[in-house]
């Protein structure tokens, strides 16, 4: 028996430690893949923690799309409710995004210019996850395929999600449904063409604020719109602040003009009637 102050805890004897034939922590998440999955391709030191962020980042942004693609289909079902919750957790999702930067903003140009040539032409530009969250948010660009067309089942649900209604494009319908005039060109349109504003949905939604006890749950609904916008936005100008530190103006590994080609992403709103509405209330 250990002294009260004694710097030491004892293993308790209701553990399970025999593991032989039954499911372990690292067996149910499949450890030694994803621990095994970081191969430096040089000798630097500094090429492990540009890994593991990147890799790290792929899975958040792997449930940030399967939060989002439930939330369309919670939106579409009218489960506002669930749809609520998963866009919460997006939020955060996007919150640990950008934290994320501040720790590659350790790896100085120095160090990174010392195994920057082995990555080759690989960058994130050509990331499957952040191309679905893009589409799902509604900023389409069937272009940007051309980028997948080497592996045939991202290409083809990337090809889905590019056709299919984004976040916004559900929730104009919705906005149609409970009563609130949207033109039919907006309910009808291409959608795996880009969203461009249109007055219907910006008077729709300044109804919805003017009137907001009346249609409390679409007030909800915006917010949380505009919770997403704020996060994701916040993470695209880290993105870009974290590559300007450490490679400056230098073209981008993917052939991209680098710094230059991520700043035109801040200009992009996905839902731009929400922040227009703010000026004419």
């Amino acid at each position: 028996m250990s002294c009260p102050h004694s710097n030491y805890r004892a293993m308790e004897e209701d553990i399970h430690t025999d593991f032989k034939d039954d499911m372990s922590y690292g067996d149910y998440l499949q450890l030694n893949q994803v621990l095994s999955a970081q191969q430096p391709l040089s000798d630097q030191h500094d090429e492990m923690l540009f890994i593991v962020i990147h890799q790290s980042s792929e899975l958040w942004l792997k449930l940030a799309g399967h939060e989002l693609s439930v939330a369309i289909t919670n939106i579409q079902q009218g489960d506002f409710g669930h749809a609520f919750k998963v866009i919460s957790r997006v939020k955060q999702i996007f919150n640990q995004l950008t934290q994320s930067w501040n720790i590659l903003s350790t790896l100085t140009p120095v160090d990174y210019l010392k195994f920057r040539d082995s990555l080759g032409h690989s960058s994130g530009f050509q990331s499957y996850g952040y191309r679905k969250l893009e589409f799902l948010l509604g900023n389409k660009n069937a272009s940007l395929l051309k980028v997948h067309e080497s592996d045939p089942v991202v290409h083809q649900e990337l090809t889905q999600i590019l056709e299919a209604p984004s976040l916004y494009d559900v929730t104009l319908k919705v906005l149609h449904e409970r009563g609130l005039y949207i033109e039919a060109l907006q309910l009808n349109r291409d959608f795996s063409q880009p969203y461009e504003r249109n007055d219907s949905v910006l008077n729709a939604w300044l109804n919805v604020y003017q009137n907001a006890d009346e249609h409390f749950q679409l007030y909800e609904l915006a917010e949380k719109l505009i919770d997403i916008e704020d996060s994701f936005q916040q993470w695209r100008f880290k993105h870009m602040y974290t590559v300007q530190r450490i490679i400056g103006n230098k073209m981008g590994t993917g052939g991209s003009s680098g710094v230059g080609f991520l700043k035109k992403a801040l200009d992009i709103s996905f839902f731009p009637e929400l922040f227009e509405l703010r000026t004419h209330l």
